[in-house]
């Protein structure tokens, strides 16, 4: 008989130590302890100049906070760091502009961001004609 409740005050005491543990193990999930599930997140804001290391600030509610971000230094900075586009092929030169132009879709909208669905990019053609041989020098034939 004593075996037995022995064995049940064992058998109690190791299911409260585990429901414990699953409970520690849910409070570190949640990073800042808020229950607002509703941020708003506003842009990356640079430390300095225009690129590089920031914060965006976010609110819910009455709380705010910050949260480190970057702004690579070679984005195209009229789209923004958080609208991300899949672009297609670069297209044909135009003899009246100079310049060559492609399309990119919106693929992913990073902290709620406000991004345009297509957006186009243009960049100057190239004065330079590449050759299509690879592998050999004009000036050495085989």
């Amino acid at each position: 008989m004593q075996v037995r409740g022995l064995l049940l005050l064992l058998a109690l005491i190791l299911l409260a130590a585990t429901a414990e543990a699953g409970k520690n193990k849910k409070e570190k999930g949640k990073k800042d302890g808020s229950e607002c599930e509703d941020w708003r997140w506003g842009p990356c804001v640079p430390n300095s100049k225009d690129c590089g290391l920031g914060y965006r600030e976010g609110t819910c509610k009455d709380e705010s906070k910050k949260l480190k971000c970057k702004i690579p230094c070679n984005w195209k900075k009229k789209f923004g760091a958080d609208c991300k586009y899949k672009f297609e092929s670069w297209g044909g030169c135009s003899a009246q502009t100079g310049v060559k132009t492609r399309s990119g879709i919106l693929k992913k909208a990073l902290y709620n961001a406000q991004c345009e669905e297509i957006v186009y990019v243009t960049k100057p053609c190239s004065s330079k004609i590449k050759s299509k041989s690879k592998g050999q020098s004009p000036l050495f034939p085989s």
